[in-house]
C-alpha cells in the first residue's frame, strides 16, 4: 500500500510532492498519482520518480491516504467515481466468471481536498456520511517551499488524520488546523488570494520606480528585495506593525511622504474592501 496517492497531477500536487520528498517525509515508493495527461505522468515518473497512473480508482485502491488535487468543478465527478468504488457490488449474473473486485471500504481511507470552495458538507454527502476528509487552503507559494495552508476536519477524520495532512503542507511552509470551516472563507482572501495582492504591489513599486528613472529591471529587483526585507525584519522584531512604520517614518522625512499619500488615497480602507470581496465569493462559491 501506498502512503499517499495524488489524484491530479498539477503543478500543486507536484510541488507537494517535491516537497515531501525533498524533506524525507516520504520516499518515491510511497507515493502514486493519477492524471488524465499522459505528458504530465511522465513528466512527474521521470522528475519524480513516484509511480503514476491514468486510472484514478488504481490510486483509490493502492493508497492509505488520497490527496484530491483536482479543479473545484471536477470534484463532484471525481468523488462520485471514488463513491461508486466503495460500494457493495452484486455477484456476476448469468454464470459469468469471477467476483467483482472488493470495494474499498469507506473508513479504510483518508481524503484531503484542495479544491477551492468546496465544503466538508458536499464531500462527505458523495462519499458517505462518516468519511475521513479534511477539507485544505493552500497557496500558490507551496509551489518554492513557502507556502500558507490552513485545514479543516470532517467528523468523521480524526486528530491522526489532521496530524498526517499537517505533515503533508508543512512540507512546502507552515500549515494550521482551524475548528471552524467558515473561518476558510477568510484564509482564502488573506493567504490563498494574498500572493497576487503582493504581487500587484511590487508591480506598482517597480512601475513607479521606473518612471522616476530606474531601468525595470533593477526596479523589480529592488522591490522584491525590499519586501523580502521588511518582511524578515518584521518576522524577527518583538514590535508592532504601527511601530515598525514609526521608525521607519521620520518625520518631514521622504516616508510620511509616502505614507501620507496612501492615506488620502485610504489604502488601508482599500486592502480591507478587497479581503472582504474575496472572502464574499469564497462564500458564494461553497454554495455553489
Amino acid at each position: 500500500m501506498k502512503k499517499l496517492g495524488f489524484i491530479g497531477g498539477g503543478n500543486m500536487a507536484e510541488a507537494l510532492m517535491r516537497g515531501l520528498l525533498k524533506e524525507k517525509v516520504f520516499a518515491p515508493a510511497d507515493l502514486i498519482a493519477s492524471d488524465v495527461d499522459s505528458s504530465r505522468r511522465r513528466h512527474l515518473k521521470r522528475r519524480l520518480k513516484v509511480e503514476t497512473t491514468e486510472h484514478n480508482l488504481e490510486v483509490l485502491r493502492s493508497s492509505r491516504a488520497l490527496l484530491l488535487a483536482v479543479k473545484p468543478q471536477n470534484i463532484g465527478e471525481v468523488l462520485d467515481e471514488l463513491a461508486m468504488a466503495m460500494r457493495p457490488r452484486d455477484e456476476p449474473a448469468n454464470g459469468a466468471k469471477g467476483k467483482p473486485p472488493r470495494p474499498v471500504k469507506l473508513m479504510e481511507r483518508l481524503f484531503i481536498s484542495i479544491a477551492a470552495g468546496i465544503p466538508v458538507a458536499r464531500m462527505t454527502g458523495i462519499l458517505g456520511a462518516g468519511a475521513r476528509v479534511i477539507r485544505v487552503m493552500p497557496n500558490a507559494p507551496a509551489m518554492v517551499g513557502q507556502g500558507m495552508a490552513a485545514l479543516v476536519r470532517a467528523r468523521g477524520a480524526s486528530k491522526a488524520d489532521e496530524a498526517f495532512a499537517l505533515r503533508i503542507f508543512r512540507a512546502v511552509g507552515d500549515a494550521v488546523a482551524l475548528t471552524d470551516e467558515n473561518l476558510l472563507d477568510a484564509v482564502t482572501a488573506l493567504s490563498g488570494s494574498g500572493p497576487a495582492y503582493v504581487y500587484l504591489f511590487v508591480k506598482a513599486m517597480a512601475d513607479a520606480g521606473v518612471t522616476e528613472g530606474l531601468p525595470p529591471e533593477l526596479a523589480t529587483r529592488m522591490a522584491l528585495k525590499t519586501i523580502r526585507g521588511a518582511e524578515e525584519n518584521m518576522r524577527q522584531s518583538p514590535l508592532a506593525a504601527a511601530e515598525l512604520i514609526r521608525i521607519v517614518a521620520s518625520p518631514g522625512g521622504t516616508t510620511e511622504a509616502a505614507l501620507s499619500k496612501f492615506a488620502e488615497a485610504g489604502f488601508s480602507d482599500i486592502v480591507s474592501n478587497a479581503l472582504h470581496a474575496a472572502a464574499a465569493r469564497s462564500r458564494e462559491l461553497g454554495r455553489a
